[in-house]
């Protein structure tokens, strides 16, 4: 005869209980696995030996992916010799009110509006509507000046990236006047 041991009410409480104590574990587990996606990317980048300087473009991604690892495997350690981390005490966040979903979907919009726009419109354009969009859903309600300010922020933002970075971005039809 053969007996099965499924865990009784007590020991999956147990189970349940150091879980939620050790949560952080889960930080760990998605450290873990962005170091090694980062890792192995740098590691499978395909690179010509003569278009390279002395640091090559494998460097900082190895050592980013490296970090990650050393972080994740400290982390663990503290976590399993029983270090918690810190309650949020600094912050003016209430955390017994609900998150504010109105600001996270218009922001997500804004976002997502400028990657549709970036390319058709250019960035002067598309950054400008970030900029004023981003302000609009963290609350700032100056029709007049706000989208002055994102225009300005928006052109600054593109002079310095295309003509002092040398990191071409799209003009968009602004292209001939900028």
């Amino acid at each position: 005869m053969t007996t099965t041991t499924e865990p009784t009410g007590g020991e999956a409480r147990d189970r349940r209980s150091w879980l939620r104590e050790h949560s952080e574990l889960g930080v760990c587990v998605l450290l873990l696995a962005l170091g090694a996606l980062v890792l192995t990317d740098a590691l499978t980048m395909d690179v010509d030996l003569t278009q390279r300087g002395p640091i090559g473009p494998k460097t900082v991604p190895i050592a980013v992916g490296s970090g990650l690892l050393v972080v994740a495997l400290l982390l663990a350690v503290d976590v399993l010799r029983g270090g918690r981390g810190e309650a949020e005490g600094g912050e003016d966040v209430d955390l017994s009110e609900p998150a504010d979903w109105r600001t996270v979907l218009l922001l997500a919009g804004v976002f997502l509006m400028t990657a549709v726009l970036i390319e058709p419109a250019g960035f002067p354009v598309a950054g400008a509507l970030l900029f004023w969009g981003a302000a609009y859903a963290l609350g700032s309600r100056h029709f007049e000046r706000d989208p002055l300010i994102a225009a300005a922020l928006s052109v600054v933002t593109y002079e310095v990236f295309d003509n002092l970075l040398g990191v071409p971005l799209p003009g968009g039809p602004l292209m001939g006047v900028l």
